[in-house]
């Protein structure tokens, strides 16, 4: 179990959608936060916000998960002012809703950098020291869209099958080198934070549209009760059987409920915001 109480957390893509909320659970249950975004007027809110929901003040960092020597440079912040985290949250991520010829290069690169390789920076930004403690939990918040590809989501799908690729990695290391430090990988279904707004789903009494205050919830339950996998809806967990299909069956079963349909009509937010974490398959 790891329990949170006194605990020094790290969230990333902290200022909206999951990530704002799981801060609010998390606070609930004692951590003490840290929290990134993009600026810290956005992370202004939220701040404030903790402080009045616990009782305690949450500490924000702004940081561009994407740029590794600005990680570095965050991270060593947070050590020395804060101390080092016990449990770290990788939740920030963007998405382009556009089809693989649609997509600027410059758009694929940055999805790439937000959703796979800051996995890697801010992990090992804090990692050495959950190896000498012999202690720590990692959660990265990847994406049913890593365990099944989706049209016009090249980039995305690709960058979130990383993420499930990197977390399941990583736990076989650990396994070997420090068996007290979990992982744990998410993988939600769309969850209605606005951005993937204007996606669809067929069959919604298998494959909702996932309320992003119970996402929160969940996560933070999966923490609590050490998850090492968190897959949402049920029916997602099909997927890995489902691929026992010859190709054209399994494309067949996909295009039924309604999977590679379901980008038609996305609009993605309205206006640019902090890089949050709502994940889609």
């Amino acid at each position: 179990m790891t329990d949170v109480n006194g605990r020094i957390v790290v969230v990333t893509g902290a200022a909206s959608g999951i990530g704002r909320l799981l801060a609010g659970e998390l606070g609930d249950r004692g951590a003490r936060l840290v929290l990134w975004d993009l600026t810290e007027d956005r992370l202004a809110p939220v701040l404030a916000e903790l402080e009045r929901r616990t009782g305690r003040p949450a500490t924000g960092y702004a940081c561009d998960v994407a740029d590794r020597a600005i990680v570095a440079e965050v991270a060593a912040r947070v050590r020395s002012e804060v101390g080092d985290p016990e449990v770290v949250v990788n939740n920030a991520g963007i998405v382009s809703g556009a089809r693989l010829l649609d997509l600027p290069d410059e758009k694929i690169e940055s999805t790439f950098r937000v959703n796979t390789l800051a996995l890697f920076w801010v992990t090992k930004a804090f990692l050495p020291a959950m190896i000498d403690r012999g202690s720590g939990h990692v959660v990265t918040v990847a994406s049913a869209a890593g365990l099944v590809g989706v049209a016009k989501q090249t980039d995305y799908s690709a960058s979130k099958h990383a993420a499930v690729g990197f977390d399941e990695s990583l736990r076989a290391e650990l396994r070997g080198v420090a068996p007290g430090i979990v992982t744990t990988v998410v993988c939600p279904y769309y969850v209605d934070t606005g951005m993937f707004a204007g996606v669809k789903t067929r069959v919604p009494v298998l494959l909702p549209i996932l309320s992003q205050e119970d996402v929160a919830r969940r996560i933070a339950r999966a923490i609590d009760r050490d998850r090492r996998q968190l897959i949402l809806p049920p029916m997602v967990r099909l997927v890995p059987a489902m691929r026992l299909l010859p190709v054209r069956a399994f494309d067949w079963v996909m295009d039924l409920f309604g999977v590679n349909a379901s980008m038609e009509d996305f609009v993605g937010r309205a206006a640019p915001v902090s890089r949050d974490s709502t994940r889609v398959g």
